[in-house]
């Protein structure tokens, strides 16, 4: 078995997934709940052997490198990320029901990723500007913090469900009332963004050091570095104006949706839409 099989596995572990973490919210299933966990965390794993798998494939082609250098395979990281936070906060604060909002966005990813026809997932020699110590822990670094936005968007889109059921008293009542209370959704919020913050920023740090070393300069203004920063910026901004202002509830939840939204021009937009030094990574 291929590190495509496994991956390909993945997919359809995900799709089920975000099956049962629907059918607890809607059908109000509470038993459903370990056995989506299960499923989430072996698709995990699974996942994990896949990335571990293309990682040796490279070695046998003699091109040896972590599998983190094209869009194909940072897609698949990148559901491999929110997954990972995802359990981690399913543990932390012993709630399933935020799995139907955050594993569905792994799910998306990788369906993108086994689906679509605009990523080469053929395993390839790195480009020199590749060729560095770096990239690991630039690429690890963003996508924690990308998944952790993610992972705060899809909270934000269960905070304002809750909120608006709440405020009308309408039949979505019911089902809202199987959420946490809007005060622990907006701690986790608030939490995440922060860890994502964090990540982020050491994500922008050791990829300044990485474009010294490759090109020669710390910061040049490519459309992926200028985007980077203006992500950076509005999450700022946003965690600045919960400390000194008071910034919580449909507010916060708003902005993480639209931080989100940010991250994927970031992350997606750029590499297709905009040409510059890091266009290599739709190739």
């Amino acid at each position: 078995m291929d590190s495509s099989q496994l991956l390909g596995i993945t997919t359809f572990t995900y799709m089920l997934s975000t099956v049962l973490y629907i059918a607890i919210l809607v059908f109000k299933t509470p038993r459903l709940g370990g056995i989506a966990t299960l499923f989430t965390a072996l698709a995990w794993f699974v996942q994990t052997a896949g990335l571990v798998m293309r990682w040796i494939e490279s070695y046998q082609l003699g091109i040896g490198h972590a599998p983190l250098t094209n869009m194909y395979e940072s897609v698949v990281f990148f559901a491999w990320t929110i997954i990972l936070l995802y359990l981690l906060i399913e543990w932390k604060f012993k709630t399933k029901i935020i799995g139907a909002f955050a594993v569905p966005f792994a799910f998306l990813a990788m369906a993108y990723a086994s689906f679509s026809t605009d990523l080469d997932k053929t395993i390839n020699p790195l480009i020199p500007a590749l060729q560095s110590n770096w990239l690991i822990a630039h690429v690890v670094t963003c996508f924690v913090g990308y998944a952790s936005f993610a992972v705060a968007a899809a909270l934000g889109i269960m905070y304002l469900l809750k909120n608006k059921s709440t405020a009308s008293g309408n039949a979505s009542a019911a089902l809202s009332s199987r959420f946490p209370s809007p005060v622990v959704i907006d701690d986790i919020i608030h939490k995440t963004m922060v860890f994502g913050f964090i990540w982020l920023s050491g994500g922008i740090i050791t990829g300044a050091v990485w474009a010294n070393s490759a090109w020669g300069t710390y910061w040049s203004w490519d459309p992926k570095e200028t985007w980077s920063l203006i992500t950076w910026f509005f999450y700022a901004i946003i965690l600045h104006s919960r400390y000194t202002r008071g910034w919580s509830g449909k507010k916060i939840a708003v902005l993480a949706i639209f931080g989100f939204l940010s991250v994927l021009f970031t992350y997606y937009g750029v590499n297709f839409l905009l040409s510059g030094l890091h266009s290599y990574g739709s190739s």
